[in-house]
């Protein structure tokens, strides 16, 4: 079976995540997809974060300081690698998803967004894992879990980090 290496970023901002409805696996995702040609998984998380909300941000490090040496270039590790399936419409793959929490940049002008597949999901929302309406589509439906356990600890940590 076929493998893609991809990027997720859990935006997290104001003790809330953000998430869209993903419409072709029909279901509440964080932003994330393919990793371009010549592109880390930091790069990909972050454009991902740009292209899908219009928001620039910047990684949360989820583990110790960096090593004390300038080369090689080191790399903020993800929080966590998942390897998914991913069914058609073309053929059924897996991605190994590299997964990293990120906040918007302070200071940064941010675009607003008026799209009702964006959603901001507080942790009362994640911890009462009701089923969440997608705004003027006439669609509820549940997080999945591995992304309301993911979004639960990425607000934690970045609430530790602040």
């Amino acid at each position: 079976m076929k493998r893609h290496l991809t990027a997720t970023a859990f935006v997290v901002k104001d003790g809330r995540t953000l998430l869209h409805w993903h419409k072709r696996l029909q279901q509440w995702m964080p932003p994330g997809g393919h990793m371009e040609a010549n592109e880390d998984p930091v790069q990909a998380a972050l454009r991902e974060v740009r292209e899908e909300t219009g928001l620039t941000s910047e990684i949360i490090p989820t583990t110790g300081a960096a090593l004390s040496f300038d080369y090689p270039e080191q790399l903020q590790p993800p929080y966590a690698i998942l390897v998914e399936d991913i069914p058609g419409p073309d053929e059924p793959h897996k991605h190994i998803d590299f997964i990293y929490f990120v906040r918007p940049v302070a200071g940064a002008h941010h675009e607003t967004f008026d799209d009702p597949t964006l959603r901001w999901v507080t942790t009362d929302e994640l911890h009462e894992n009701g089923p969440l309406d997608v705004a003027g589509c006439g669609v509820s439906a549940q997080i999945p879990e591995d992304v309301r356990q993911l979004a639960l600890i990425a607000i934690e940590t970045t609430t530790r980090a602040s």
